[in-house]
């Protein structure tokens, strides 16, 4: 069956790109340590340098140009877009931290943020690497590497209070995840998508299986 391969940049630099994008599991774990109105000035700071220094390409061109020489080699053909100006990952995961941050309680956003962080790096090293066969929008074995890493996750991420069926959530939102990175190519930027999903999932069934949800979050740094 034919190799499928979604990847718009060679595999070498998609590498380096996910790399970096490991980085940003700093994200989750200094939230987790630290008050959650300190973590939401410091991504509010990150986010806006970052909206700025992504959309002054566009405006500046010997901005762009080098910015383009600095990190060209790591952008997608969508990120390379004059005409719809898309942003950056790098930008899409400060946005997405700080959106999450603000709606989700500590814990659901640890577990969503890092399903993020670690399974799209699986998916998209596995599924560009080892994918033959199609499933949906992707392949199957990156989003079979997606749904097994972020299940991995949820052995290690924070609980409210280590109730069993608290990794029956964390196992039905890593699935929702695994279909939703997969779905969203061409459509949404995953970097957004994932998190997001993931998070909505939990906390929907956090409310179903916890009616006293709220009193037990009430323990649950924030």
């Amino acid at each position: 069956m034919t190799h499928i391969d979604n990847g718009t940049i060679h595999y070498r630099d998609e590498l380096v790109r996910k790399l970096i994008h490991l980085f940003s599991l700093s994200i989750p774990i200094i939230y987790y340590f630290i008050p959650s109105s300190t973590s939401i000035a410091i991504l509010i700071g990150f986010t806006i340098f970052a909206l700025i220094v992504d959309g002054g390409r566009f405006i500046s061109k010997s901005f762009a140009k080098v910015f383009y020489q600095a990190f060209g080699f790591l952008l997608r053909k969508h990120e390379l877009d004059k005409e719809k100006k898309n942003l950056t990952g790098a930008t899409y995961v400060l946005l997405s931290a700080l959106i999450c941050a603000l709606i989700f309680p500590k814990v659901i956003f640890v577990t969503a943020f890092t399903i993020l962080i670690i399974s799209d790096t699986m998916a998209a090293l596995i599924g560009r690497k080892f994918g033959k066969r199609k499933f949906l929008r992707k392949s199957f074995e990156g989003t079979l590497s997606f749904f097994i890493s972020a299940s991995i996750v949820v052995f290690f991420t924070p609980k409210v209070g280590d109730f069993p069926m608290e990794y029956v959530i964390g196992f039905i939102a890593a699935f929702v995840g695994a279909i939703i990175e997969n779905i969203s190519y061409g459509y949404a930027d995953d970097n957004l998508s994932i998190p997001i999903s993931v998070g909505l999932t939990m906390w929907v069934l956090y409310a179903i299986i916890f009616p006293n949800l709220e009193m037990i979050l009430q323990n649950v740094p924030r």
